[in-house]
């Protein structure tokens, strides 16, 4: 994204704020269409880790978490066990919660499974990018949760997933480009727009 982002003359989404890492995630990721499948499963399991919590609070552990978790990456931590369970729990870097980090190693299992069906995460996630996708106005106030939210909740779900509730999930595809839900008036509405129309992917 620009990053000419910085001035304060650029127009953003008000819950940016003025928190230099809040702003640098609102220019750089936030509803930029993501193809990446380790950024997706990364961003998922850390909008479970934010449930009750700021998502500040999960930007600023976000370093800790990608060392507590190998990277994010789905193949090693499918292979976390007890062992490691107790290790992410005496980390004080992280959100130390027994079941979120339990369901997370669950999750890597889970979505190794799926990207044996389906080739890749992203695949799979993006067949649940809404069909009004188009749409050149965000909805006011924003929704919690949409028909496609709990759509993709509930099949993660029988695939054996946890904490992937329909509210999780929508602030998932808010964060990963599925939706566009910057402000009218936020100079990123139109970049992640055209970005997405060019969206390929592997």
């Amino acid at each position: 994204m620009n990053d000419a982002a910085s001035s304060s003359q650029i127009v953003r989404c008000r819950w940016a704020g003025t928190d230099k890492l809040m702003v640098a995630y609102h220019d750089k990721e936030w509803g930029v269409p993501e193809r990446n499948s380790r950024k997706l499963w990364e961003t998922l399991m850390l909008e479970g880790f934010q449930a009750g919590l700021s998502w500040s609070t999960i930007l600023n552990k976000r370093v800790a978490f990608r060392k507590g978790f190998a990277g994010f990456d789905p193949a090693t931590v499918a292979q976390f066990g007890s062992n490691d369970v107790d290790r992410l729990l005496g980390d004080a870097g992280i959100v130390r919660h027994r079941g979120k980090i339990e369901a997370t190693i669950n999750n890597a299992q889970r979505c190794v499974e799926l990207i044996d069906e389906f080739g890749s995460l992203a695949a799979y996630i993006w067949t649940f990018e809404p069909a009004d996708r188009d749409s050149a106005v965000a909805p006011t106030p924003l929704p919690s949760q949409t028909p496609d939210s709990i759509r993709l909740s509930k099949d993660l779900k029988k695939r054996g997933w946890r904490f992937v509730g329909p509210t999780t999930v929508y602030a998932f595809m808010q964060a990963m480009g599925l939706v566009n839900d910057h402000a009218v008036g936020c100079e990123w509405r139109a970049i992640c727009a055209t970005e997405r129309k060019s969206l390929t992917l592997p």
